[in-house]
């Protein structure tokens, strides 16, 4: 008999979402790192594909002695790619994670979705559900779209993510929804709308009901990393001294000229929707801090650190990379907050890694803390706590928000995605471990120190990597 998605999710157990379960645990995890999102976002990102890279932090689940993974990607990883990461495995021989880690790929490097790249190839998934065992399988993946759900269906194999039918909670509207529901304070913002006349009216009537705010942001409403994101100068505008429809007639033609990342954002704006929030402004200190949790099956929430975002690009709104943890202040209350939102989305049946993204303002010894948005997905700092808790086989101290090594040393680190300059144009994976060894910057177990580094399919094309440098 095939069961159907839900169906399947039933089988999902409690323990396959835990990292080092350490209670003699046996599954077979198929990890799927499709970036299933818009395109007119992904090409918005140099070496998107090369991104696959990043969920090899998950292989952290082999020092597991019971787990196997199967890993797929759209070209076949280098060797010395998956064995750097092996390599930091604490308390596992290399040899011994290897044996139990199966590569595969779709050998194609076009910028279509890994899953849709799969279901094309029958034979392919043939040979991956021959690997996963019946009754001990279960997938794991960057986010969760129709193509995964399909993928699940295909397969007969549970998917640990939150069905694409609850996409809603991880929307820009449905972020605002679950922040009221939880009592989590955010921005004053719209309902969704879906032309410009709408949004001109509902930016009007924000200004109209706060007439001392001098910016606003308009937001796509699946937009991903901020590059759905724009300002829009209001005091330039001068609304004050307008009638109603000059102001909103002013306000259209404002609109017309937002720096919006996507080209084709107007119809973007048509197809999902927009809303308009106040821009938080004012303040001694101006942070991005996130919080990030994830939805164990059966509902138990763990909230599983804190970030300070590193914010660019043209507009200020693009994830470059990330600070752990949050600042001491304010680390806490977003705990609390995390913790609560995370509860409202398991009541709505989501699973695993969510993210809460804030703004905080500091006003003399205060902070003020604002929600933004909610991600129902892995994330740009789903794989350094990845990387953190693989290296180091420590915990989250939920009394401090600080990560603890089993010696008690709390470790911080950095990391970015986007270390991009033409002078490392050319050079191989090899080279690099070459230069940071003889640099002395590779991760050190014995200081809690160091740097790893990802995205090395991107260096010699694009002159671009990733790293997250770790210390005490």
């Amino acid at each position: 008999m095939t069961l159907s998605f839900s169906q399947l999710q039933a089988q999902l157990k409690p323990e396959w979402g835990r990292e080092h379960d350490g209670n003699g645990v046996d599954f077979d995890l198929l990890m799927l790192p499709s970036l299933s999102v818009d395109p007119a976002q992904i090409a918005l990102i140099t070496g998107a594909h090369n991104y696959e890279e990043r969920q090899l932090f998950s292989l952290i689940r082999l020092r597991d002695p019971g787990v196997r993974i199967i890993y797929v990607t759209s070209k076949l990883l280098p060797d010395l790619v998956v064995d750097a990461v092996l390599e930091l495995l604490p308390g596992v021989p290399t040899s011994h994670a290897r044996r139990r880690l199966h590569l595969f790929d779709a050998d194609d490097a076009s910028a279509r979705p890994l899953t849709a790249k799969l279901l094309e190839r029958p034979a392919l998934l043939a040979r991956l559900k021959e690997l996963l065992r019946p009754g001990r399988s279960f997938i794991a993946c960057y986010v969760v779209t129709e193509l995964e759900k399909r993928l699940s269906e295909v397969l007969q194999v549970p998917l640990l993510g939150t069905d694409p039918a609850l996409s809603y909670w991880g929307s820009k509207a449905g972020s605002r929804a679950l922040f009221a529901r939880c009592g989590v304070p955010h921005p004053p913002g719209s309902p969704l709308v879906h032309d410009l006349d709408a949004l001109a009216e509902a930016t009007a009537e924000l200004w109209e009901a706060h007439p001392d705010l001098q910016r606003c942001v308009i937001k796509l409403n699946e937009g991903i990393s901020g590059e759905g994101n724009a300002p829009l100068e209001l005091a330039p505008l001068q609304l004050e001294g307008l009638s109603g429809g000059e102001r909103r007639r002013c306000l259209r033609k404002a609109l017309e000229g937002i720096p919006m990342p996507p080209p084709q954002w107007r119809d973007l704006v048509s197809q999902q929707g927009a809303l308009v929030e106040a821009w938080l402004a004012g303040g001694e200190a101006l942070n991005s801090p996130s919080v990030q949790g994830t939805i164990h099956p059966g509902g138990t929430v763990e909230v599983l650190s804190t970030h300070e975002q590193i914010l660019g690009g043209p507009t200020g709104q693009t994830y470059l990379g990330c600070r752990f943890p949050a600042e001491d202040p304010y680390r806490l209350e977003l705990m609390r907050h995390g913790e609560a939102v995370g509860k409202a989305l398991a009541a709505e049946g989501a699973l695993e890694r969510y993210a809460i993204d804030f703004i905080a303002r500091r006003f003399g010894e205060r902070w003020d803390v604002q929600a933004i948005e909610v991600n129902l997905r892995q994330g740009g700092t789903t794989h350094p706590t990845m990387a953190l808790r693989a290296i180091t086989t420590g915990l989250l101290d939920p009394g401090s928000g600080l990560f603890l090594s089993p010696t008690g040393q709390p470790v911080h680190y950095v990391a970015s995605d986007n270390i991009v300059d033409p002078r490392l144009r050319g050079l191989l994976p090899l080279d690099l471990v070459d230069i940071v060894a003889e640099a002395g910057l590779h991760y050190d177990p014995a200081r809690l120190q160091g740097s790893v580094f990802h995205l090395l399919g991107c260096l010699s094309e694009f002159g671009k990597l990733g790293m997250t440098s770790l210390g005490g």
